[in-house]
């Protein structure tokens, strides 16, 4: 056991300079954060698939022929790009890449593996959700309030950041598979895979 001005360190306890530190406290929070993300990311997914009452219908599932696009998209009635986003609304295209993002996401968040590329993915599928809706309008093209409660930062932009956080902390390695993932030949030689 190491002192460190008044306070005994640990072994179990990493100690890299000070302001640079991972406490196991710390280490669990961000996996807690890590895993509950993901989880919103894996719920949308389930949802939108199987339509289980929450966001989606059972009639509107996407097994049942619905699309997890058209609703949300075909409603967006504000911002620069709308046209653009209406264009796309119910598009087998989008609706796959929407899909296999919220899974690819949702499991490589909760089991702690490949989080660079799920932070990069989850923070371009936020930015695209943000601009789809638009938070700095405080109506939409139509008149009709948009609800928006922040011009600036929403839940799209916490989730992308929650995401980028735990990418960089290595969140992964507590309570998830990041030490195991990080150590396959394949991850060490193509870092930008942990």
């Amino acid at each position: 056991m190491a002192t460190i001005g008044r306070r005994n360190i640990t072994q179990l306890e990493t100690v890299e300079a000070p302001g640079a530190m991972l406490t196991p406290i710390a280490a669990r929070l961000l996996a807690v954060l890590r895993i509950a993300t993901g989880f919103v990311f894996l719920w949308a997914f389930l949802d939108k698939t199987f339509g289980l009452g929450y966001s989606t219908a059972a009639e509107r599932a996407w097994l049942n022929g619905g699309s997890p696009t058209k609703g949300f998209l075909s409603s967006i009635d504000v911002g620069p790009f709308a046209g653009f986003f209406t264009s796309i609304a119910g598009a087998a295209w989008a609706d796959w890449l929407f899909m296999l993002g919220l899974l690819g996401i949702g499991v490589a968040l909760i089991l702690g593996i490949g989080l660079r590329v799920a932070a990069a993915a989850a923070g371009l599928m936020m930015a695209f959700m943000w601009i789809a809706e638009w938070p700095p309008a405080q109506t939409t093209n139509s008149g009709e309030p948009t609800r928006s409660s922040n011009p600036v930062v929403d839940y799209h932009v916490i989730y992308g950041l929650s995401a980028a956080v735990v990418a960089l902390t290595y969140a992964g390695h507590t309570w998830g598979l990041g030490r195991w993932w990080a150590g396959l030949p394949i991850v060490q030689k193509n870092r930008w895979l942990i």
